[in-house]
C-alpha cells in the first residue's frame, strides 16, 4: 500500500511507495514561470535492477540510498519534457541504458539513446512494467506507466494538480483557469486542445482504466491515494465528450 505519509516535500529523500518503488521529491522548477514540483519514480524490477523514470537533478538525488538499492539499469525520460537531467545520471551510472520518449531523441541530440519508447514494455522491465503511449496530440505524447504487483500508474504531465498555497496570486489564478489548481487537477487545457486524434488518446486511457491502478503517482502535485479509478475517470472526462 502507498504510504500517505510519504510526501514531506523534503528534497532528495527517498520513499517507499509500495514493494519495490519509491520516490524523491526534487526542487521545484520554473515552467513559463509557475514553480513546478518534481518527483521521480524508482522501480526495482524482477531480476534486482532499478528503473529511474523521470529523473530529477542528480544533485538532489540520495544516491547512497539508491545505490542501495539495487543497480540502475534503465532512465527514462517518459516524455519530451521531463529530460533535463538525463546526461548527469548517464555520466554517473554509465551502465545504464538511455530511453527516449517518442521524438525526445531527435530534441537531445547531445544524448545517445538506446531505444525509443513504443505502446508497449520494453523486455527490460515487461515482467514488472505495463506501458502505453498517450498519442494523438499535436504537440506531445507521454509514456504512461503501470506497476503490475503494487497497481500503481506512473504518469509525468496528463494528470497535474497544485496545492493553491504553493502559489502567488497570479500564479494561482493561471492554474485555475488551466484546470490544475486544487485536488481534482487535471490536463492542462492547452494541451487537451492539441488532441486532434481523440481516438487514439481515447484508446490509450481505455487501457489504464483496464489496468485498474489502485493509486497514482504524479509527478507535478499529490500523488492519489484513494478512489484511483475514480480519479482517472474524473481526469479524463473531457477525452470522452462529445
Amino acid at each position: 500500500m502507498a504510504n500517505e505519509e510519504a510526501f514531506s516535500g523534503d528534497v532528495g529523500v527517498l520513499r517507499q511507495w509500495a514493494e519495490d518503488v519509491w520516490i524523491a521529491d526534487g526542487r521545484t522548477t520554473p515552467f513559463y514561470s509557475v514553480p513546478y514540483p518534481t518527483r521521480m519514480t524508482i522501480v526495482r524490477l524482477g531480476e534486482g535492477s532499478l528503473a529511474i523514470i523521470s529523473p530529477i537533478r542528480l544533485a538532489d538525488s540520495d544516491v547512497n540510498a539508491i545505490d542501495a538499492l539495487g543497480p540502475v539499469r534503465a532512465l527514462i525520460a517518459p516524455n519530451k519534457l521531463h529530460h533535463l537531467f538525463l546526461g548527469e545520471w548517464k555520466e554517473r551510472y554509465q551502465d545504464a541504458k538511455l530511453y527516449a520518449a517518442p521524438g525526445l531523441a531527435k530534441r537531445r541530440k547531445d544524448l545517445r539513446f538506446d531505444a525509443e519508447l513504443g505502446d508497449r514494455p520494453d523486455p527490460e522491465w515487461a515482467g514488472d512494467l505495463d506501458q502505453t503511449i498517450l498519442a494523438g496530440s499535436l504537440f506531445m505524447e507521454e509514456v504512461i506507466f503501470f506497476h503490475r504487483r503494487s497497481r500503481t500508474l506512473i504518469v509525468t504531465d496528463c494528470i497535474q494538480r497544485f496545492h493553491p498555497e504553493w502559489l502567488n496570486p497570479f500564479h494561482r489564478l493561471l492554474m485555475r483557469l488551466d484546470g490544475m489548481l486544487g485536488p481534482k487537477g487535471g490536463m492542462p487545457r492547452e494541451w487537451r486542445a492539441s488532441f486532434i486524434n481523440r481516438k487514439r488518446a481515447r484508446a490509450a486511457v481505455e487501457r489504464m482504466i483496464e489496468w485498474m491502478p489502485e493509486t497514482i503517482i504524479i509527478a507535478h502535485g499529490d500523488p492519489v491515494t484513494e478512489d484511483a479509478m475514480g480519479y482517472l475517470r474524473h481526469s479524463f472526462r473531457w477525452l470522452f465528450k462529445k
